[in-house]
């Protein structure tokens, strides 16, 4: 499913109930609330679930988790993520052509539901550190729309989703991660996330400034973290959005193969909740507990 995001809860509800098991392409749902619902609805009738992002499948955030639980940073202080709109939907290729296929309008991101850069970007950088660092506790953010209108192609297009949201996540234990999904500007020094700790830093794949060293590596150096996930091979290196099919592989196997993912529904459902909870936390002035969790990989 790589419908507009609000519609994926509506679709993937129909596909499980007519026994198909499905993908979807970032973000599973818009509410922990509708995750529930289709993982419970999928155990019911014996469907599987892969949901993107699948950013454990990275030989280097496996890499940096081993290196986390064996003490690299030492005490854990606190780590950030997040990401920016700015001008990046309007201005894709497949946006500016003269034919359906090439002149796909985005007001879709800037509209409810499932719009805003949270379910759409901050998502990838999310499903990362918590897979590094584990479920997050509680949420409390700030919220709202800053960009009230955008231009495409000469045409105004309204935005009544979230744009602007700054929270800060919970690890417990007084380790806390800042997260953000804003309509422009981002850290400049900072690759996807970074942990911090008592013995240094980890800036993507960086340890205190040296290079980290995973299976792959060079190969990633030269053509990308894309080139070295299981199935992008051959040809595949070469397609956009490599890390998609990927993730739809994932559920290829697990269909033939009989071999679950670590690509699952559970993490999405929980990234998911942190998202819904800040939303929640925005409008309430309240922190937010989280009720979800899911298993890491060893």
């Amino acid at each position: 499913i790589a419908s507009p995001i609000g519609m994926h809860y509506q679709q993937g509800k129909l596909a499980i109930e007519h026994g198909v098991h499905v993908h979807f392409n970032k973000t599973m749902t818009t509410t922990v609330d509708e995750a529930d619902d289709l993982i419970e609805l999928a155990r019911q009738r014996g469907v599987k679930l892969v949901a993107s992002p699948g950013e454990m499948l990275r030989p280097l955030h496996q890499e940096v988790r081993r290196l986390v639980l064996d003490g690299a940073l030492g005490t854990l202080t606190w780590a950030v993520t997040g990401a920016a709109f700015g001008r990046y939907h309007e201005e894709e290729s497949v946006r500016h052509g003269n034919d359906l296929l090439s002149s796909i309008n985005p007001a879709w991101y800037f509209r409810r539901p499932g719009g805003g850069p949270l379910y759409d970007m901050t998502v990838y950088g999310l499903h990362a550190l918590t897979g590094i660092l584990g479920p997050g506790k509680r949420v409390t953010a700030f919220s709202g729309v800053r960009i009230h209108e955008r231009e495409f192609r000469g045409e105004m297009l309204p935005c009544d989703m979230d744009d602007n949201t700054l929270m800060v996540l919970d690890f417990g234990d007084t380790f806390y991660a800042f997260v953000y999904g804003v309509a422009a500007g981002h850290l400049l020094s900072m690759e996807r996330w970074i942990i911090f700790g008592t013995k240094g830093v980890i800036n993507g794949g960086m340890l205190n400034g040296q290079p980290i060293d995973y299976h792959g590596r060079e190969l990633a150096e030269a053509e990308g973290g894309n080139a070295i996930l299981p199935h992008v091979v051959g040809p595949h290196r070469s397609i956009q959005e490599a890390h998609v099919y990927e993730d739809i592989m994932q559920l290829v196997d697990w269909i033939r193969e009989d071999k679950p993912t670590i690509v699952t529904a559970e993490h999405a459902r929980h990234v998911i909740e942190i998202f819904d909870a800040a939303y929640r936390s925005a409008q309430t002035g309240q922190a937010q507990t989280l009720r979800t969790t899911f298993e890491l990989i060893s």
